[in-house]
């Protein structure tokens, strides 16, 4: 393991402190590289566009709004092949959460995330992307072929 040392004012450090506190991390150390990995992840996500990528997409919506559960419906079923599982959730009379498990290209999942967000009636809609490599194989816990999937080996 590589050690950095970073120097910053006392209000930011002391703010930190109050996250890391806020948070149940056990150091800094390791809520340092939390917060590292968000960003790098975040940056890769945004730069590479070739990437393939798991993803969690809720969204509050309408249920009363013009047809709208039905256009929602038919988009994952159009996309079905990027649609893993969907939970769906009655918030009130008239607001319902979902939550889309989304895989494969990452340019493909973000276009999925974004004309659903677009629909009329879509509100609060957040899109969790992680890049992830394919593989086919355990390469930690030795050598071995699967027929009929990959693994998605999320990325450090």
């Amino acid at each position: 393991m590589e050690r950095i040392t970073m120097s910053m004012d006392e209000s930011l450090a002391a703010a930190f402190d109050q996250l890391i506190s806020d948070r149940g991390y056990s150091s800094r150390s390791e809520a340092m590289r939390d917060l590292l990995r968000r960003e790098i992840e975040a940056h890769r996500a945004t730069r590479n566009t070739k990437d393939y990528a798991v993803a969690n997409f809720s969204y509050v919506y309408n249920h009363h709004e013009r047809k709208l559960a039905e256009r929602l419906i038919d988009a994952q079923h159009q996309q079905h092949d990027l649609v893993v599982s969907t939970m769906h959730v009655h918030l009130d009379h008239e607001h319902c959460l979902e939550s889309v498990v989304l895989k494969g290209a990452s340019t493909a999942v973000r276009a999925f995330a974004d004309r659903t967000q677009a629909e009329r009636g879509v509100r609060h809609a957040q899109l969790n992307l992680i890049t992830v490599e394919v593989g086919d194989g355990h390469f930690k816990l030795g050598s071995h072929r699967h027929a009929g999937h990959l693994h998605l080996i999320p990325r450090s």
